[in-house]
């Protein structure tokens, strides 16, 4: 079963995600800040959506993408599969 993380830990996570890919400094990212700011297109969202995938050992819905806007909506999607995912378990 894979590792659940709290709030803190995942947000930060996924900053530290978006800013490597992006290559600006993490101070930068918030959880507010939008995908129009980062410039961040539709392909960066599928790859992205693979890295986070892979760090957070969930499988995100390809019909998800067309609703994250934020780093914010990637850091509740994680913690909304990560609660699915247990509760299967």
């Amino acid at each position: 079963m894979p590792l659940q993380l709290d709030q803190l830990d995942v947000t930060s996570r996924v900053i530290q995600l978006i800013a490597a890919s992006k290559s600006i400094p993490t101070e930068s990212i918030t959880p507010a800040t939008t995908f129009d700011e980062l410039n961040i297109d539709s392909l960066d969202k599928i790859n992205l959506s693979f890295e986070v995938e892979e760090l957070f050992s969930i499988a995100i819905p390809d019909a998800s993408l067309n609703f994250l806007r934020t780093v914010g909506d990637v850091i509740a999607g994680v913690h909304r599969l990560q609660a699915e995912q247990q509760a299967s378990a």
